[in-house]
């Protein structure tokens, strides 16, 4: 699927190309590649992919270069990364392409040994059902649970891990990787009463008010179910967490506008007399 040209063409092209040099139009990367001519063209103008040159006659011309970083480029697009991040990443002066492969490599494994779970889980599901095995409420969870650990790795990981420690990380990922049926249906009861209850206090406007200390006194109950080290400094930690990252205020803004703010305000008003 390369694409060589040679010297006819490359003085058609009016460049002074190698006959040797591997380069190739727009359309044949978007046909080597997968993607579409469109994106090709968005990624140039997003900053992320520029071609090697464009000719006088407006051809888009691609090298080896170009085409090892848009390798990289679907590879963070593959792992959910945003385009904004991945540009961020590549254009980064000590971005690393041997680095980048070895840690998607590694997240690739991660998740395929998850999708191996999964696989399991099914099957033993199916042959539970067809009276071939017998299967336990621990085992019915195994794969999801695994892949909650991972997701909050990945997004929160590294910011947690260099403020709480590698310790109390690992300690909770331990303790949530053996939570068992009764303890996550527990702790999805205990969530859902807590945002009713932070509603309702919310609403009161009162952040040191009999709501909000219920909703506050909720929340711990959820937290201990994950986090086996609860501290009243952990626990105001975590609300000014909440309030400085947009992906936790997202989650609780979505309740009632500045609620995350009402939070972080409740808590440190109970941790204060708790």
């Amino acid at each position: 699927m390369e694409y060589t040209m040679n010297p006819e063409e490359a003085g058609r092209l009016e460049e002074p190309f190698s006959a040797k040099q591997k380069i190739l139009t727009v359309a044949k990367l978007a046909k080597l590649s997968g993607i579409s001519t469109r994106t090709l063209r968005y990624y140039d103008a997003q900053g992320l992919l520029h071609p090697a040159r464009v000719t006088t006659a407006g051809y888009r011309i691609y090298g080896e270069k170009e085409i090892d970083l848009l390798q990289a480029i679907l590879f963070y697009r593959e792992l959910g990364f945003a385009l904004a991040d991945i540009k961020a990443i590549i254009t980064d002066p000590n971005f690393n392409r041997e680095a980048a492969l070895l840690g998607h490599l590694e997240e690739l494994r991660q998740r395929r040994e998850r999708l191996d779970e999964l696989i399991c889980n099914v099957q033993v599901s199916l042959a539970t059902m067809r009276g071939d095995a017998i299967m336990n409420d621990n085992e019915k969870f195994r794969g999801f649970v695994k892949g909650l650990i991972d997701e909050n790795e990945q997004k929160y990981g590294a910011e947690v891990r260099e403020k709480y420690g590698d310790d109390a990380v690992d300690k909770s990922n331990a303790k949530l990787a053996g939570i068992t049926q009764e303890q996550y249906e527990h702790s999805e009861r205990l969530r859902q009463e807590f945002e009713e209850t932070l509603l309702q206090a919310f609403n009161s406007g009162d952040p040191a008010g009999e709501f909000a200390k219920r909703a506050c006194e909720l929340h711990k109950q959820w937290l201990c179910v994950y986090y086996p080290d609860y501290s009243a400094e952990y626990h105001m930690a975590l609300g000014e967490m909440y309030v400085a990252d947009e992906r936790f205020r997202a989650n609780y803004d979505k309740l009632a506008p500045n609620c995350t703010e009402f939070l972080r305000d409740a808590i440190n008003a109970y941790a204060q007399i708790n």
